[in-house]
């Protein structure tokens, strides 16, 4: 199946900023819509950011909008989160995740990576 491996995690200050890579493997990639969730510790997953199998249509999750850019590049097969003026709450677990045109309609994931994780100090 599908491997995505996420990268670019690590310990940052509040403020601060970082950007996400996953990278997938397969050569269908430019077919998947793409997104990113969180889990942070005793919570549940939540949804993050995704992005559209050509990049023309954009979400974001309330929290992080306006400060958090979700983007792509196909020819690398990889998505990117850039994340901005960071805040402790947004210490979680990111997990990168694919869909196939009919699962992403269904707000649904065919495919997830095994994440990385973001600390954010206060």
């Amino acid at each position: 199946q599908v491997q995505l491996v996420e990268s670019g995690g690590g310990l940052v200050q509040a403020g601060g900023s970082l950007r996400l890579s996953c990278t997938g493997s397969g050569r269908t990639f430019s077919t998947y819509a793409m997104g990113w969730f969180r889990q942070a510790p005793g919570k549940e997953r939540e949804f993050v950011a995704d992005i559209s199998w050509n990049g023309g249509s954009t979400h974001y999750a309330d929290s992080v909008k306006g400060r958090s850019f979700i983007s792509r590049d196909n020819a690398k097969n990889t998505v990117y989160l850039q994340m901005n003026s960071l805040k402790p709450e947004d210490t979680a677990v990111y997990y990168c995740a694919g869909a196939l045109i009919q699962t992403y309609s269904d707000y649904g994931v065919d495919y997830w990576g095994q994440g990385t994780q973001v600390t954010v100090s206060s």
